[in-house]
């Protein structure tokens, strides 16, 4: 895989391009419409990279398709605040590495010839996404026939054809991908490890050391006798500076919350509406038409086995009769009624695999084609090698289709209707949101009840007075506001003053703030120690906010991160007292535990430790210690080490060689290959450090 296959699957393998899917929409004909957009404006720059700008429509576009694809891949079409900057951010990354990279193989002259372009769409060895485009389910491999058919039809197309512009953008993919595999060929022919490291890398995973320590923890000094002078920090700072450079220009800021949560009386009333809705509950014949109407959460009806119910109506439901209807009752932030509608005896746990397929225009054309793959895994063709060729769910598809073993909850209630209901050894053909499944019962196990209960809610929120005035008091605080006395206002009101630090350009939650986007924008056109012009809202909250600080790109002052420094340097400040003290144990003692009964700490004897794991058995990592052990002679008493959670001073019993290396060559393959992985990341950072990046997202997302 090259390094732009790498760039599309490091978006968690969620936002991949599905090109097996784009593939068979455009073969048929058919246009994909991947959803609304997120933004608005034709001729506007999201941003540039060394002078090479984004536009806005361009990132709109892969967006969109971005979304399109975690949908597809997750199962989940509720896109939260949080998904959707996930989705964004992720997006922006992909569109900065890749101009980044292809910049750098522009320089080097890295092309793919038309010679090489043909051979990976015609040639004996075609890419891997022609073969899952034109393949044949029953040979896996290309059907000719199939694939010369399509290309003399689009040598004949118009330019303006929509057919031939997803031609040439599939094509495209298929070309940076290996114009990238040579990218990457170039950096791993200047890997190289030699004999050395391999021996290095094996001693360090197993040779072994045993060793005796005494430790004065950092708690064996109270805080409030430790005195920080302005010299600790810069000393501090400067030791560590390296650890404060910021990778882009970002904001923090303070604010307080008014809270319009429901009342008292507001629950009354929605407790009184869900009553009222129990006598036709109670009568209803077509619960899941009721729940429908009614509720405030649209939940399809599924069997549930004892334990996945709500607890306030688990072992109720469990013990009533079919029919019964148990509320109101409170449940999180909703009132709810409940009715057992059935109830049975199933399977526990089924093993199943799938071929999940698109409905790309109609429900019918995609049903059709479910039932010709059904045929033909029933004539005996094997399912694995249809579920590689035609299914849209890559997670499974690689694996034949496989979704292992799974019980009652874990998936669509369509599905699971399908499969639990079902027999082993039956083909189903079940259409969801997400698409046509024919799915393969592999096996049942188990055997319990289980239940169906419908249930309707209503959704506890705060009444318009009770919104009203929480808004009134977060207008009359920010009514007192004026200069730098945020702080001072908000502690006479007893308000709780909440930091939110370095916000990126385009975060929309921070600590319980999840509709923040408008706070951030405010806060990247204000300036340092501005409060904000408005009350914002969030959910049942209301907030005003202050710019506390401007962080801008590259190495941070010491006073933009004095506060965030300040635990770190006063266990610097305890670590030297706690040293001289060890120092001075360790002063005339001719051995280890003398230096324990100087220092009045016991000695402890510590066995079989290794380089590569340098974690003290019931404490932490401490990465000093053990890197300190490794280089010191046995039988001498070392100098005091300040550590992660104290300061030590050891004596090394003897170490432990392993047996000879047996494998050179195969020690050699894995460091390597190690080092290989972590270039192509590595590559994309140094890059990146290097260009000149502006970022104008903040103005539109």
């Amino acid at each position: 895989m090259g390094i732009m296959g790498f760039l599309r699957n490091r978006m968690g393998m969620i936002l991949v391009v599905v090109i097996g899917f784009a593939m068979f929409a455009f073969i048929a004909g058919e246009v994909i419409h991947y959803g609304g957009s997120f933004f608005h404006g034709d001729n506007t720059e999201m941003g540039e990279v060394n002078g090479e700008k984004i536009a806005v429509d361009e990132f709109n576009k892969r967006v969109d398709q971005n979304t399109a694809n975690f949908q597809a891949q997750s199962h989940q079409t509720e896109m939260t605040p949080q998904i959707t900057s996930y989705i964004q951010e992720s997006t922006w990354s992909q569109e900065l590495n890749e101009k980044i990279l292809n910049a750098e193989m522009d320089k080097l002259g890295l092309v793919v010839s038309d010679d090489e372009k043909r051979s990976l769409i015609q040639g004996d060895s075609p890419s891997p996404q022609i073969v899952q485009a034109f393949g044949n389910p029953q040979t896996g491999q290309v059907d000719r026939a199939k694939l010369n058919n399509f290309l003399s039809n689009i040598s004949a197309a118009k330019n303006d054809d929509p057919m031939l512009i997803r031609w040439n953008d599939f094509v495209g993919h298929i070309v940076d991908d290996k114009r990238s595999e040579k990218y990457l060929a170039l950096v791993s022919n200047g890997l190289y490890v030699n004999a050395l490291d391999a021996q290095d890398d094996y001693e360090a995973k197993n040779k072994l050391v045993n060793f005796k320590y005494v430790k004065l923890d950092y708690t064996s000094i109270p805080d409030s006798k430790v005195t920080v002078t302005d010299d600790d920090y810069e000393t501090y700072y400067n030791d560590h500076k390296g650890e404060f450079k910021n990778p882009e220009e970002n904001r923090s800021i303070e604010y307080v919350i008014f809270n319009s949560a429901p009342s008292k009386e507001d629950s009354a009333v929605v407790k009184t509406e869900v009553d009222k809705l129990a006598p036709g509950f109670k009568a209803s014949t077509n619960d899941s038409l009721f729940v429908e109407v009614n509720a405030d959460t649209k939940t399809p009806l599924a069997f549930q086995r004892k334990g996945q119910l709500d607890p306030k109506i688990d072992s109720i439901m469990f013990g009533a009769a079919k029919g019964f209807v148990y509320g109101p009752y409170l449940s999180g932030n909703s009132y709810k009624l409940s009715k057992l509608v059935d109830e049975q005896v199933g399977p526990d746990s089924v093993k199943a695999r799938h071929i999940l397929l698109p409905i790309t225009s109609t429900p019918e054309k995609a049903l059709a084609t479910a039932d010709s793959i059904k045929k033909l895994i029933e004539g005996g063709k094997s399912f694995a090698d249809l579920a590689k060729m035609y299914s849209v769910d890559k997670g499974s598809a690689d694996k034949g289709g496989e979704l292992g073993t799974f019980g009652r909850g874990s998936m669509v209630p369509a599905f699971e209707d399908a499969v639990f209901e079902g027999k082993k050894g039956d083909i189903k053909i079940v259409t969801s949101q997400y698409g046509v499944r024919i799915i393969d019962i592999e096996d049942q196990k188990g055997s319990s009840k289980v239940v169906k209960v419908a249930t309707v809610d209503k959704l506890l929120t705060a009444s318009s007075a009770t919104q009203s005035a929480a808004y009134s008091k977060a207008q009359a605080f920010l009514g007192t506001l004026s200069g730098d006395n945020f702080d001072d206002q908000a502690n006479k009101a007893g308000l709780k003053i909440v930091q939110a630090p370095d916000l990126n350009p385009i975060a929309s939650t921070f600590n319980t703030i999840t509709s923040g986007r408008e706070i951030v924008r405010w806060a990247y056109k204000a300036s340092s120690g501005d409060f904000s012009d408005q009350v914002f809202t969030s959910g049942d909250q209301y907030v005003v906010a202050r710019l506390t600080q401007i962080n801008p790109k590259g190495t941070l002052p010491l006073s933009a991160v004095k506060k965030q420094i300040a635990p770190q340097v006063l266990l610097a400040v305890k670590g030297k007292a706690l040293a001289d003290k060890l120092q001075s144990a360790v002063s005339g003692a001719s051995n280890i535990n003398q230096v324990g009964q100087k220092a009045g700490s016991p000695v402890v004897p510590i066995q079989n430790i290794v380089f590569a794991n340098p974690v003290i058995p019931g404490s932490s990592a401490e990465y000093k210690l053990i890197g300190t052990v490794f280089g010191s002679q046995p039988g001498k008493i070392s100098a005091p080490v300040i550590g992660q959670s104290g300061v030590y001073v050891f004596t090394v019993d003897n170490f432990i060689k392993p047996a000879p290396l047996a494998n050179a060559l195969r020690q050699k393959q894995e460091l390597g290959q190690a080092l290989l992985q972590r270039s192509q990341q590595g590559i994309l950072e140094a890059l990146k450090d290097k260009a000149n990046v502006k970022d104008y997202r903040v103005k539109f997302l």
